[in-house]
């Protein structure tokens, strides 16, 4: 993706919308509990924008302080999760792809927190595998 593409998003009802005028930093697919947990998935995907690339039209969403340090921000109508970010990157959104209006445009280039991932499911896509963030360098930490 190159700087001048321009993302756009939102929930399931319409109410949240977003746009990213920078392209993702990374993509990634996450394994964690939590991610799990918020989603009801077994994997989540995620692209890391720049905060200051990314701006809400509609309804703002709402946040929840999901552990000290993290905020995962919903829709309050139909409770699509919309992003996650974290003090340890405070000039950074992780936005779920499954959001964007054009998923398809941001595969994931590596898998973090493997070492959380649920048994059963197999990772064979040959990509990067990371058993928590911050291992590689370009991921999430």
């Amino acid at each position: 993706m190159d700087d001048s593409v321009s993302l756009t998003g939102g929930c399931l009802c319409g109410a949240v919308r977003y746009r990213v005028t920078e392209a993702p930093r990374w993509t990634c697919m996450c394994h964690c509990e939590s991610c799990r947990r918020q989603t009801g998935a077994a994997s989540v995907p995620f692209i890391g924008v720049a905060r200051s690339a990314l701006s809400f039209s509609g309804e703002a969403p709402q946040d929840f302080e999901s552990s000290q340090g993290v905020t995962r921000s919903f829709c309050r109508r139909c409770g699509s999760p919309i992003a996650y970010a974290t003090v340890k990157r405070p000039d950074e959104v992780d936005l779920f792809v499954g959001t964007l209006d054009d998923p398809g445009g941001a595969p994931p280039a590596f898998h973090v927190h493997t070492a959380e991932r649920i048994a059963w499911l197999s990772i064979d896509d040959g990509l990067p595998q990371h058993a928590r963030s911050g291992e590689g360098g370009s991921e999430p930490g």
